[in-house]
Protein backbone atom coordinates (compact mmCIF):
# COMPACT_ATOMS: atom_id res chain seq x y z
CA UNK A 1 0.00 0.00 0.00
CA UNK A 2 1.25 3.42 -0.85
CA UNK A 3 -0.04 6.88 -0.10
CA UNK A 4 -0.50 9.74 -2.61
CA UNK A 5 3.23 10.43 -2.89
CA UNK A 6 4.05 6.76 -3.56
CA UNK A 7 5.67 6.26 -0.14
CA UNK A 8 5.05 2.82 1.33
CA UNK A 9 2.66 3.46 4.24
CA UNK A 10 4.25 0.55 6.11
CA UNK A 11 7.78 1.88 5.69
CA UNK A 12 8.20 2.54 9.40
CA UNK A 13 7.14 -1.04 10.21
CA UNK A 14 9.44 -2.40 7.52
CA UNK A 15 12.37 -0.38 8.92
CA UNK A 16 11.66 -1.75 12.39
CA UNK A 17 11.47 -5.31 10.97
CA UNK A 18 14.91 -4.81 9.45
CA UNK A 19 16.16 -4.18 12.97
CA UNK A 20 14.57 -7.41 14.21
CA UNK A 21 11.68 -5.73 16.06
CA UNK A 22 9.25 -8.57 16.91
CA UNK A 23 6.31 -6.22 17.46
CA UNK A 24 6.76 -4.75 13.99
CA UNK A 25 6.90 -8.28 12.56
CA UNK A 26 3.70 -9.16 14.40
CA UNK A 27 2.01 -6.05 12.99
CA UNK A 28 3.12 -6.86 9.42
CA UNK A 29 1.87 -10.41 9.94
CA UNK A 30 -1.48 -9.13 11.23
CA UNK A 31 -1.84 -6.78 8.25
CA UNK A 32 -1.08 -9.38 5.59
CA UNK A 33 -2.01 -12.72 7.18
CA UNK A 34 -5.46 -13.22 5.68
CA UNK A 35 -4.67 -12.30 2.09
CA UNK A 36 -1.49 -14.41 2.10
CA UNK A 37 -3.31 -17.36 3.67
CA UNK A 38 -6.03 -17.13 1.02
CA UNK A 39 -3.40 -17.16 -1.72
CA UNK A 40 -1.87 -20.34 -0.29
CA UNK A 41 -5.22 -22.00 0.31
CA UNK A 42 -6.53 -21.36 -3.20
CA UNK A 43 -3.49 -23.08 -4.65
CA UNK A 44 -3.01 -25.90 -2.12
CA UNK A 45 -6.64 -26.70 -1.28
CA UNK A 46 -5.62 -27.80 2.22
CA UNK A 47 -6.08 -25.54 5.24
CA UNK A 48 -3.28 -26.97 7.38
CA UNK A 49 -0.81 -27.05 4.50
CA UNK A 50 -1.79 -23.50 3.53
CA UNK A 51 -1.25 -22.31 7.10
CA UNK A 52 2.17 -24.02 7.32
CA UNK A 53 3.26 -22.70 3.92
CA UNK A 54 2.14 -19.18 4.77
CA UNK A 55 4.05 -19.30 8.08
CA UNK A 56 7.21 -20.43 6.26
CA UNK A 57 6.77 -17.64 3.73
CA UNK A 58 6.50 -14.98 6.46
CA UNK A 59 9.59 -16.41 8.14
CA UNK A 60 11.49 -16.28 4.85
CA UNK A 61 10.29 -12.71 4.23
CA UNK A 62 11.48 -11.53 7.64
CA UNK A 63 14.83 -13.25 7.13
CA UNK A 64 15.39 -11.54 3.79
CA UNK A 65 13.58 -8.26 4.44
CA UNK A 66 16.80 -6.40 3.65
CA UNK A 67 16.34 -7.46 0.02
CA UNK A 68 13.07 -5.48 -0.15
CA UNK A 69 14.07 -2.33 -2.04
CA UNK A 70 10.67 -0.65 -2.31
CA UNK A 71 10.50 -1.02 -6.10
CA UNK A 72 7.04 -2.56 -5.69
CA UNK A 73 4.55 -2.50 -2.86
CA UNK A 74 5.51 -4.52 0.19
CA UNK A 75 2.36 -6.62 -0.24
CA UNK A 76 3.38 -7.55 -3.80
CA UNK A 77 6.89 -8.43 -2.65
CA UNK A 78 5.49 -10.58 0.16
CA UNK A 79 2.92 -12.24 -2.12
CA UNK A 80 5.69 -13.25 -4.51
CA UNK A 81 7.47 -15.01 -1.63
CA UNK A 82 4.20 -16.69 -0.59
CA UNK A 83 3.52 -17.88 -4.13
CA UNK A 84 7.07 -19.19 -4.52
CA UNK A 85 6.81 -21.13 -1.23
CA UNK A 86 3.44 -22.52 -2.34
CA UNK A 87 4.89 -23.56 -5.70
CA UNK A 88 7.74 -25.31 -3.84
CA UNK A 89 5.17 -27.33 -1.88
CA UNK A 90 3.31 -28.21 -5.06
CA UNK A 91 6.54 -29.22 -6.82
CA UNK A 92 7.37 -31.53 -3.93
CA UNK A 93 4.05 -33.25 -4.68
CA UNK A 94 5.08 -33.52 -8.33
CA UNK A 95 1.97 -31.86 -9.77
CA UNK A 96 1.32 -32.55 -13.41
CA UNK A 97 0.40 -30.04 -16.06
CA UNK A 98 -1.44 -31.52 -19.00
CA UNK A 99 -0.98 -30.25 -22.53
CA UNK A 100 -4.13 -29.50 -24.47
CA UNK A 101 -4.70 -28.90 -28.13
CA UNK A 102 -4.64 -25.12 -28.42
CA UNK A 103 -7.58 -25.26 -30.83
CA UNK A 104 -9.87 -26.10 -27.91
CA UNK A 105 -11.53 -22.92 -26.75
CA UNK A 106 -13.55 -21.73 -23.82
CA UNK A 107 -17.11 -20.87 -24.69
CA UNK A 108 -18.90 -19.19 -21.77
CA UNK A 109 -22.65 -19.38 -21.39
CA UNK A 110 -24.03 -16.54 -23.55
CA UNK A 111 -27.05 -16.00 -21.28
CA UNK A 112 -26.51 -13.26 -18.74
CA UNK A 113 -29.47 -13.07 -16.43
CA UNK A 114 -30.02 -10.77 -13.52
CA UNK A 115 -29.76 -12.68 -10.22
CA UNK A 116 -30.42 -11.87 -6.57
CA UNK A 117 -27.67 -11.48 -3.94
CA UNK A 118 -28.75 -14.80 -2.39
CA UNK A 119 -28.40 -16.57 -5.73
CA UNK A 120 -25.02 -14.90 -6.21
CA UNK A 121 -23.81 -16.17 -2.83
CA UNK A 122 -25.02 -19.68 -3.66
CA UNK A 123 -23.24 -19.59 -7.03
CA UNK A 124 -20.01 -18.31 -5.44
CA UNK A 125 -20.13 -21.23 -3.01
CA UNK A 126 -20.60 -23.67 -5.90
CA UNK A 127 -17.69 -22.11 -7.79
CA UNK A 128 -15.42 -22.35 -4.74
CA UNK A 129 -16.37 -26.00 -4.32
CA UNK A 130 -15.72 -26.66 -8.00
CA UNK A 131 -12.30 -24.94 -7.86
CA UNK A 132 -11.34 -27.10 -4.86
CA UNK A 133 -12.19 -30.23 -6.89
CA UNK A 134 -9.91 -29.32 -9.81
CA UNK A 135 -6.68 -31.27 -10.27
CA UNK A 136 -3.75 -29.39 -8.75
CA UNK A 137 -2.22 -28.32 -12.06
CA UNK A 138 -5.49 -26.79 -13.22
CA UNK A 139 -6.19 -25.17 -9.82
CA UNK A 140 -2.71 -23.62 -9.58
CA UNK A 141 -2.79 -22.02 -13.03
CA UNK A 142 -6.40 -20.88 -12.55
CA UNK A 143 -5.50 -19.32 -9.18
CA UNK A 144 -2.40 -17.58 -10.50
CA UNK A 145 -4.30 -16.24 -13.50
CA UNK A 146 -7.73 -15.31 -12.17
CA UNK A 147 -7.09 -14.62 -8.50
CA UNK A 148 -3.51 -13.36 -8.48
CA UNK A 149 -3.60 -11.57 -11.85
CA UNK A 150 -0.55 -13.14 -13.48
CA UNK A 151 -0.38 -13.44 -17.27
CA UNK A 152 0.68 -16.63 -19.06
CA UNK A 153 4.27 -15.48 -19.48
CA UNK A 154 4.59 -14.88 -15.72
CA UNK A 155 2.85 -18.16 -14.87
CA UNK A 156 5.17 -20.03 -17.25
CA UNK A 157 8.19 -18.49 -15.53
CA UNK A 158 6.91 -19.19 -12.01
CA UNK A 159 5.96 -22.81 -12.73
CA UNK A 160 8.77 -23.57 -15.20
CA UNK A 161 6.31 -24.57 -17.90
CA UNK A 162 5.67 -23.22 -21.39
CA UNK A 163 3.18 -20.44 -22.02
CA UNK A 164 1.11 -22.83 -24.15
CA UNK A 165 0.93 -25.25 -21.22
CA UNK A 166 -0.24 -22.39 -19.01
CA UNK A 167 -2.90 -21.47 -21.55
CA UNK A 168 -4.05 -25.06 -21.95
CA UNK A 169 -4.22 -25.56 -18.17
CA UNK A 170 -6.37 -22.45 -17.80
CA UNK A 171 -8.61 -23.45 -20.71
CA UNK A 172 -9.07 -26.93 -19.29
CA UNK A 173 -9.67 -25.63 -15.79
CA UNK A 174 -12.41 -23.30 -17.05
CA UNK A 175 -13.94 -26.13 -19.07
CA UNK A 176 -13.95 -28.47 -16.06
CA UNK A 177 -15.48 -25.75 -13.89
CA UNK A 178 -18.20 -25.16 -16.45
CA UNK A 179 -18.92 -28.89 -16.72
CA UNK A 180 -19.01 -29.30 -12.96
CA UNK A 181 -21.29 -26.31 -12.49
CA UNK A 182 -23.67 -27.48 -15.23
CA UNK A 183 -23.81 -30.99 -13.73
CA UNK A 184 -24.25 -29.59 -10.24
CA UNK A 185 -27.08 -27.27 -11.37
CA UNK A 186 -28.81 -30.16 -13.10
CA UNK A 187 -28.60 -32.31 -9.96
CA UNK A 188 -30.08 -29.53 -7.81
CA UNK A 189 -33.20 -29.00 -9.93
Amino acid sequence: MTDKEGFNIHQELISRCRKGDRRAQEEIYRLYYLSMYNTCYRMLNDRVEAEDTMQEAFLAAFLKIDSYKGEMSFGSWLKRIVINKTIDVLRSKKIKFEMLDEKVGYDPDPESESITPEETALQIGKIREAVRKLPEGFRVVLSLSLFEGYDHEEIATILHISESTSRSQLTRAKKRLTEYLKTNDYENR
